[in-house]
């Protein structure tokens, strides 16, 4: 690939074939020459934007990150409207989308990549599951708040609860993402209970 090929906004383009090349060929597919040869550049040009492959890698993760919060303050804007089934299998399947489901084991299976990261976000947990587990935590203290779910419902772990299940649901790439149904039928069992028990 000529070096001379210019990339407009490098930086996205590169962030862009990365999901494309996390997507094909999953995490252990994702390097420098993969990355650069996607997006029809020169191996040096991520270099010219990053200092190595893990500080690319760390930028990618915090800028999906972000999306994933824009995207999650759609749930907290479902509250008190439809139902809190409805609302949670809608949040949980973009929040667990195939992309943060890409990234989760990047993080997971890089030592360096996780460092650097906690460095970028002290005590922010792993990056994904912390947006989703933020996102619906907060959601859930929102409908308690309108009763919509029990005024003694334990937040904290119900949050747990559908964050971990719904990463398990999600997180086998050769059977692809479960059905909008497996995911409502997750989720409703998972809330019967606070749901069940609030207020007449």
């Amino acid at each position: 690939m000529p070096t001379g090929v210019h990339l407009r906004d490098a930086r996205q383009q590169l962030f862009d074939a990365a999901e494309r090349v996390l997507l094909r060929d999953g995490p252990s597919g994702l390097t420098s020459r993969a990355v650069t040869d996607e997006a029809g550049c020169a191996k040096g040009v991520l270099h010219r934007h990053f200092t190595d492959f893990d500080a690319f890698l760390t930028d990618l993760v915090l800028d999906r990150a972000a999306q994933l919060e824009t995207q999650a303050s759609a749930l907290g804007e479902s509250a008190g409207a439809g139902t809190v089934a409805a609302n949670l299998t809608r949040a949980l399947t973009t929040l667990f989308g195939p992309i943060p489901m890409g990234i989760i084991p990047l993080i997971t299976f890089r030592d360096e990549l996780r460092a650097r990261l906690r460095q970028a976000r002290p005590g922010g947990g792993i990056a994904i599951l912390a947006q989703a587990t933020t996102a619906i935590s907060a959601y859930l203290a929102d409908e308690r708040e309108r009763g919509r779910i029990a005024a003694d419902a334990d937040i904290d772990s119900l949050t747990l609860s559908l964050v971990g299940g719904g990463h398990l649901l999600f997180a086998d790439r050769d059977l692809g993402p479960p059905t909008t149904a497996a995911v409502d039928t997750f989720v409703t069992a998972a809330i019967a209970d606070v749901v069940q028990r609030r207020p007449a």
